[in-house]
């Protein structure tokens, strides 16, 4: 495989295509009818994870891969929950799993990758970010107050440029971390608004989730026809076959849980990995000292 043959994505019928727009709006929150319910999901779910954790055994001992998890959503989607539940039968020894917030006062003084650079997973290693650098192109652009605190240089007032060359940085960001070993997947778990509604209910009306609710969520719901016009921009712009974009319906927990996992499953199974070998010398002196044991 060569630098830039990169791996066909994993086919799917959520998975956004390239450089082609994309209308978040009319993408799909629910399953599709008359698919698995609850049970078939969860034993699906609980399969992917058993194969997640020997192809993560492998990935560490063929050590020229990195698997790179991008998560973004809509509050309340499950990112958490997700995150958990799909890595749950990994070794977190080979797990780094960073939550991106607001940026610090260290991280404005440098380009918006910056943060996100230095996260990226090492070969062998499988990466989790919940948020990512996405947030400066949704976020961001619906919010396009927090610009001031970027201190960008001259000419960042054209907004409709700005978010054009950060598409493009991302693009060339993520296809250099491809060429060099990184397998990047991104989910964007896609809930609808009623179902948000009753899930932040939820948080207020359960008293162990009451600390899970921020009032804030409420004022960025009430923007949500302009976050769907930014992920769907953000999306079509960036989906590529070097770092796919896979809009997974968000209002079953147990649907996207299980989706998303065999997406990964899939995704590690296509990568050209091995086993490493050993010498004939090696061999015999394994079995050299096997003996030895066996003779105590």
């Amino acid at each position: 495989m060569s630098r830039d043959e990169f791996p066909e994505p994993v086919a799917s019928p959520y998975l956004v295509p390239f450089d082609r727009p994309f209308d978040a709006a009319r993408a799909p929150t629910r399953p599709p009818k008359g698919g698995p319910d609850k049970k078939d999901n969860q034993e699906a779910l609980a399969a992917a994870i058993a194969r997640l954790a020997k192809l993560q055994e492998l990935l560490y001992a063929d050590d020229r891969f990195s698997l790179l998890c991008v998560f973004q959503a809509m509050d309340a989607a499950g990112k958490d929950g997700t995150v958990r539940a799909v890595m749950s039968g990994i070794n977190p020894a080979g797990c780094q799993v960073f939550a991106f917030k607001a940026p610090t006062a260290e991280e404005l003084d440098h380009d918006f990758l910056w943060r996100c650079q230095r996260a990226l997973p090492e070969r062998g290693r499988i990466g989790v970010w919940n948020r990512s650098h996405y947030e400066e192109v949704l976020v961001v652009r619906v919010n396009p107050k927090f610009l001031a605190g970027q201190r960008l240089p001259p000419g960042a007032d054209d907004l409709d440029a700005l978010w054009a060359q950060r598409y493009e940085s991302i693009r060339d960001f993520e296809k250099h971390a491809a060429r060099n070993g990184a397998v990047i997947v991104k989910f964007w778990l896609n809930v609808s608004k009623d179902e948000q509604r009753d899930r932040l209910i939820e948080r207020i009306d359960e008293p162990e989730s009451n600390w899970k609710f921020n009032a804030g969520d409420l004022a960025e719901r009430g923007k949500w026809d302009q976050y769907m016009e930014a992920y769907g921009a953000a999306l079509g712009a960036t989906s590529r076959r070097w770092a796919p974009w896979y809009a997974v319906p968000a209002d079953s927990k147990s649907f996207m849980r299980r989706t998303i996992a065999e997406i990964l499953v899939d995704t590690l199974e296509r990568l050209p990995m091995a086993w490493p070998e050993v010498s004939a010398a090696k061999r015999a002196e394994m079995q050299a000292l096997r003996a030895q044991l066996a003779a105590e």
